[in-house]
C-alpha cells in the first residue's frame, strides 16, 4: 500500500474468496487523523476491509493507498509466557530493540493507559478489559500512522465494554493517528468516531456515510449518539 499523506483511500475495491465476493466496488476515503467506524451485518466484509488497508490481503480489483497500518484484532493474542509490559513492547522487540530498551520505551505509555502497577502481571492474571488495554498499547507501540481496530471490545461484557468505550475515545484524542474501527455496535461507532460508514450486506458496498458532530469522547446518552444510532440503523435496513 503506497503512502497517501497520512490518510487512507480505497477506490473501486473488490475482494473475492473463491465464489464468494466479500467487497464489491467499495470506495472510501479516510482523512489524516480522522477516526472512522465501519458498521454492517456479519459477513459484509468489514474485517476484510481492515486486512486490505493493513496490506494483509490484496484486492482483486481497485486500489488501496495510504501509509503503513497496524491491525488490532478482536482477540488480544497476548503471549501467555510474557509479562504485560513485555507483551506491549513486543512490536519494539520485533523491530530490533533490546528487551530493556523496549520496556523503557513502553513504560510511559503503559502508565498513561491506566496499566501502571500491572507491568509484571501475566495475561491470565488480567481482566478482559486490562488485556485489551495491553493489546491497544502494543498496537500504538508498533508506530504505524494508521490504526485498524477490529471489534476491539466485542468479546467483553456490557459494563466493561461501556467503560472501555469512554477510555478509548479519550485516548484516541491523544493519538494523532488515522483510525479505522470495525464494530457491529452502532452506538459504539457513534461514541468513538468522527464519521460512521455503513456497509450493505455481502458483498459489502458503502450505503451511507454519517458525520458525527461534537468532540470526543461522547457518552451513550448524548443527543448526537442517539441521532447517529437511528440514522445508522435506518441505513442498515
Amino acid at each position: 500500500m503506497t503512502d497517501h499523506g497520512g490518510g487512507v483511500r480505497l477506490e473501486g475495491v473488490t475482494k473475492r474468496f473463491g465464489a464468494v465476493t466479500a467487497l464489491d466496488g467499495l470506495s472510501l476515503t479516510v482523512a489524516p487523523g480522522e477516526v472512522v467506524a465501519v458498521v454492517g451485518a456479519s459477513g459484509c466484509g468489514k474485517s476484510t476491509l481492515l486486512e486490505l488497508v493493513c496490506g494483509l490481503l490484496e484486492p482483486d480489483a481497485g486500489t488501496v493507498t495510504g501509509p503503513p497500518a497496524v491491525l488490532m484484532p478482536q482477540r488480544d493474542l497476548l503471549l501467555a509466557w510474557l509479562s504485560a509490559l513485555d507483551n506491549a513492547a513486543l512490536a519494539l522487540r520485533i523491530a530490533g530493540a533490546s528487551r530493556d530498551a523496549a520496556r523503557e520505551q513502553a513504560q510511559p505509555l503503559f502508565a498513561r493507559l491506566g496499566l501502571g502497577g500491572f507491568e509484571d502481571s501475566r495475561p491470565h492474571e488480567l481482566s478482559g478489559g486490562m488485556r485489551q488495554r495491553v493489546a491497544f498499547a502494543r498496537t500504538l507501540l508498533a508506530g504505524r500512522p494508521v490504526l485498524c481496530l477490529d471489534e476491539p471490545f466485542g468479546a467483553l461484557d456490557a459494563l466493561t465494554r461501556a467503560d472501555l468505550q469512554g477510555w478509548l475515545g479519550e485516548h484516541l484524542g491523544d493519538e494523532p493517528r488515522t483510525t479505522l474501527i470495525v464494530t457491529h455496535d452502532v452506538e459504539e461507532a457513534a461514541i468513538l468516531a468522527d464519521r460512521v460508514v455503513v456497509l450493505s450486506q455481502r458483498p459489502g458496498r458503502v450505503v451511507a456515510e454519517l458525520a458525527v458532530s461534537g468532540a470526543r469522547p461522547r457518552g451513550i446518552t448524548d443527543a448526537v449518539v442517539l441521532e447517529t444510532r437511528v440514522r445508522a440503523l435506518e441505513a442498515l435496513r
